[in-house]
């Protein structure tokens, strides 16, 4: 199998562990590197988590890059009340010490699409954080971005209501900038001509809820990882209980890794998005749906999902069990309506 070869931008994060630890078991892609943002934690706390999670997977030959530590303009709010005061649902991990995260995650992302592009080779970058790093990459190098294949973003709503605000998604809302910014470039850039940045947005992660009983039975099934993920998300489910009446967590970044491997796990529609960077509607992604602006199609916005595809990857590649085992058991956990292949509109 040819591997796509890509890059994982992140924060992590609790829904970031878990997108990685469902690449780390996926053969279709090859990790160049980890590089890490400040988002849902500080960014030394994030690349700390990263190491965390190579190591719980075995993988600590993939190099962790420590990037921006500030949005663009705005001052930094992390989301450590959802994700606890070390990222990690407060486990409180003993950190890795074999190797430790790298310096200029800017350089490295730079440096990796202009091999890529000067070998005619290509590269995928799949954000699951804010777009700071990828941002720092246009305003430097805009040229390099002829070394990327395609742009995968965790972001974003188009209908659904926001997270953080009544129409905004943290990582959009926590530097709207560097994602107004990137989604200009997408319709601007001539070396990004005719691609689109692929927005998993709330439209569709809202529908992957990792309740109670999908992790009890992820512990049946794979007893080692299966703890990790118990132990990792019960902060995050008292959080998702309070805030949004929530029964389990939703995993966002779970969903944009799958969709890279699986483009049919999803569907949605091309449309020209800009991000909102003052008032109210601060971190808005703003979605011509009806082409009102004539402007180029610099997004592919997803819409719709089916929950019980998704789990059954998931759960395919976290425990290593046969989708015929799998899927029986979970359509009676889930329920009818998870194998639809719908929106939270």
């Amino acid at each position: 199998m040819n591997a796509k070869k890509i890059i994982v931008d992140c924060d992590p994060g609790i829904d970031d562990a878990l997108a990685l630890m469902l690449l780390l078991r996926s053969p279709e892609v090859e990790i160049l590197g980890i590089t890490v943002v400040c988002g849902n934690a500080p960014t030394a706390i994030g690349a700390e988590n990263a190491l965390k999670i190579l190591s719980w997977m075995d993988r600590l030959d993939i190099p962790v890059y420590a990037g921006e530590e500030r949005p663009l303009v705005r001052d930094y709010v992390d989301a450590m009340d959802t994700h606890g005061q070390d990222g990690l649902g407060e486990s409180f991990y003993p950190p890795v010490t074999a190797v430790r995260p790298r310096e200029n995650a800017v350089d490295f992302l730079i440096e990796t699409l202009q091999n890529a592009k000067t070998n005619g080779e290509k590269i995928t970058i799949l954000t699951l954080g804010p777009l700071t790093n990828l941002a720092r990459v246009i305003e430097r190098c805009p040229e390099c971005l002829g070394g990327l294949d395609e742009c995968f973003s965790m972001g974003g709503c188009y209908q659904s209501h926001g997270n953080c605000s009544p129409v905004a998604e943290y990582n959009y809302w926590c530097d709207p900038h560097a994602a107004k910014n990137v989604f200009h470039a997408f319709a601007t850039l001539p070396c990004l001509s005719g691609k689109q940045i692929h927005m998993v947005g709330l439209d569709v992660t809202r529908r992957i809820v990792l309740t109670p009983n999908l992790t009890e039975y992820l512990c049946r099934l794979s007893p080692r990882t299966g703890e990790k993920i118990r132990t990792i998300t019960r902060f995050y489910n008292d959080f998702h209980w309070t805030q949004e009446g929530v029964v389990g967590c939703v995993i966002n970044d779970p969903l944009a890794a799958a969709y890279l491997i699986d483009r049919s796990l999803c569907s949605g529609f091309f449309a020209h998005t800009t991000v909102e960077t003052e008032g109210v509607c601060l971190g808005q992604s703003v979605v011509d749906a009806f082409g009102f602006w004539k402007a180029p199609a610099n997004s592919y916005v997803l819409t719709k999902t089916s929950p019980l595809r998704f789990m059954e990857m998931f759960f395919q590649r976290i425990t290593g069990a046969p989708a015929e085992t799998l899927t029986p058991m979970l359509r009676q956990l889930m329920g009818p309506d998870a194998e639809e292949m719908e929106g939270s509109l």
